[in-house]
């Protein structure tokens, strides 16, 4: 498997946890967001992803864009560990937790938001990250109180053992704390983030673990 990555991005994070859990070997290719105008967006990338946007896997001569898709086809192929609980009740609010994070906060905050923000409607500095912070804070908000609220939040967001929830919660709080976003009213939050990173997956997929890692 290749998968083309960015160390920074959280959607390219979250499929490195997911591929660390099914404990398959994949070669990371580096696609830098930010150089030359962001190697995305160069026609060698665009053929692979017309997207222009990370992650892709490649497992043989299937390509897959978008991140939640890529989670749904290892899960598929890979079916152990599983990511996602037994029961269909569970398995909806593990990927309600999950949506909540890809559809509702990432899409309002990704590099290209941002820089539409900023290049195009001149926003300045301290109002994008502004932006940036009062979605993450939304979003983030509401999955702490969905947290709260169920009995089916154990050591991890559903039970005690990882799923699609905290695979995407991880990389989510991790953007959250290099913008400064306050997580003081979240403790379920803080907590589970701690707790996931403990393990191997999440602590080998890392952006400071990854081969295109800045210091």
């Amino acid at each position: 498997m290749k998968l083309y990555s960015y160390f920074r991005s959280s959607a390219a994070y979250r499929v490195r946890i997911a591929l660390n859990f099914k404990g398959l070997d994949t070669q990371i290719i580096p696609v830098h967001l930010l150089r030359d105008g962001g190697e995305q967006k160069k026609p060698d990338y665009l053929r692979v992803n017309p997207t222009g946007l990370v992650p892709t896997l490649v497992d043989g001569d299937i390509t897959i864009a978008q991140s939640m898709a890529i989670l749904e086809y290892l899960e598929e192929t890979h079916p152990e560990p599983a990511l996602l609980p037994a029961d269909a009740p569970g398995r909806a609010r593990v990927r309600a937790i999950a949506q909540t994070i890809a559809c509702d906060i990432h899409p309002l905050n990704n590099l290209r938001v941002l820089r539409y923000l900023k290049n195009t409607l001149e926003v300045g500095d301290a109002q994008r990250d502004e932006w940036y912070r009062h979605w993450v804070g939304l979003g983030l908000s509401a999955i702490e109180d969905m947290l709260v609220q169920s009995a089916q939040t154990g050591r991890f967001c559903h039970g005690d053992q990882p799923t699609l929830a905290d695979i995407l919660l991880v990389p989510q709080v991790f953007n959250a704390r290099r913008l400064n976003c306050d997580l003081s009213a979240m403790p379920n939050i803080v907590r589970i983030d701690a707790e996931c990173n403990t393990l191997e997956p999440f602590i080998a997929a890392a952006p400071a673990r990854q081969p295109d890692a800045e210091n």
